[in-house]
């Protein structure tokens, strides 16, 4: 975008008119490069800077961590740096850091740049508590699959953005279609509850469900809706046979929830009645703690939802540590540059 459609005076932001007819409240990817979504500080210093003929100072400024975790973000930070005369350092996405590392440094004109100094921390900070999140959920999950069910968590402007991250972290795959698509990578999912509930059946669902679906969708069918969940899952696996991929067990909290002991009811009447071949998905309420034991009871894969969304950001920090080449750094930091050798350049 050019530096001219940008916000740089506080003149601009005090007649800048929101567009007629506005029907949702998220920031448009052009009002993101516009400068919109930024605190109006920085419009204040850019000014500032500007009147004192300072706006070609150039700077190394530095982003760090106040917590552990798994970087996530990073290109599209990148992308708000297009055009721009910079030189960007950074952690890969799927990187771990520790508190206080150096996960990216930038190298430019502050006058270009500091404007998205908001921008850039909340994609930062949102993004890796995500993947970081995921990661814990693949970490307990170890080789089994587990699938990214949060966007219905989220205001839908960010949802995809949450489940690519927690892709990066260490997802399978995201049920969201535009998270996926971004990824290059198709949505999975089984099939809500509320398909049985106005069939009235499991049984005729799930025989429609293989009839309809394209060959490449995985034969997963929900068995908590009307009956007991071991009876229910012999009945989908006796009307579909080799072609049933898996059972999902979502039974609510309002029933105990899934139990370890109903994975292991479910998986001894199936391997029992000689469908050894079914595997067993279970969602709802999942965190790591629980993906393990359900893991170790015989459940196969997952859907994780609220654990990964509702994941607390983690607090990112964007100091100057060079003003002119010089080292400098407000009070309690230290000034110049903090080494990381698993800095890449970007840009």
């Amino acid at each position: 975008m050019p530096t001219s459609d940008r916000i740089s005076t506080m003149k601009q932001v005090r007649e800048y008119k929101l567009k007629e007819g506005r029907k949702l409240f998220s920031a448009s990817h052009e009002e993101i490069f516009e400068g919109l979504t930024t605190d109006v500080y920085f419009v204040k210093t850019k000014e500032i800077l500007h009147g004192m003929g300072l706006q070609d100072t150039i700077v190394t400024a530095e982003v760090f961590p106040r917590e552990e975790g798994i970087l996530a973000g990073v290109e599209e930070v990148i992308a708000l740096f297009e055009g721009m005369d910079l030189e960007v350092w950074s952690l890969r996405e799927g990187d771990a850091f520790k508190p206080k590392d150096t996960v990216m440094r930038i190298i430019g004109k502050y006058s270009d740049f500091g404007i998205y100094e908001t921008a850039l921390l909340g994609i930062l900070a949102s993004s890796s508590a995500w993947a970081t999140a995921a990661r814990r959920v693949r970490e307990a999950a170890g080789d089994k699959t587990f699938i990214s069910f949060g966007a219905r968590h989220l205001h839908p402007a960010v949802a995809p953005v949450m489940e690519r991250a927690a892709v990066i972290g260490g997802a399978d795959g995201a049920s969201c279609i535009l998270a996926a698509k971004l990824l290059g990578r198709e949505p999975r999912g089984t099939c809500p509850h509320a398909a049985f509930l106005v069939a009235g059946d499991t049984v005729s669902v799930a025989l429609k469900y293989d009839e309809l679906m394209p060959s490449e969708e995985a034969r997963i069918i929900l068995i908590d809706t009307f009956k007991d969940e071991a009876e229910e899952a012999l009945n989908v696996a006796r009307a579909l046979g080799d072609r049933l991929k898996g059972v999902r067990l979502d039974t609510p909290g309002e029933r105990g929830g899934v139990t370890t002991g109903l994975v292991r009811e479910v998986r001894a009447r199936l391997d029992q009645a000689g469908y050894g071949h079914v595997r067993i998905f279970v969602s709802g309420g999942l965190n790591p703690d629980r993906v393990r034991l359900l893991s170790e009871a015989g459940a196969d894969s997952f859907g994780v939802g609220s654990y990964i969304s509702g994941a607390k950001p983690i607090d990112m920090t964007m100091d100057l540590k060079e003003v002119g080449g010089k080292p400098i750094a407000k009070r309690g930091r230290i000034p110049g540059k903090i080494d990381n050798p698993a800095l890449v350049r970007f840009i």
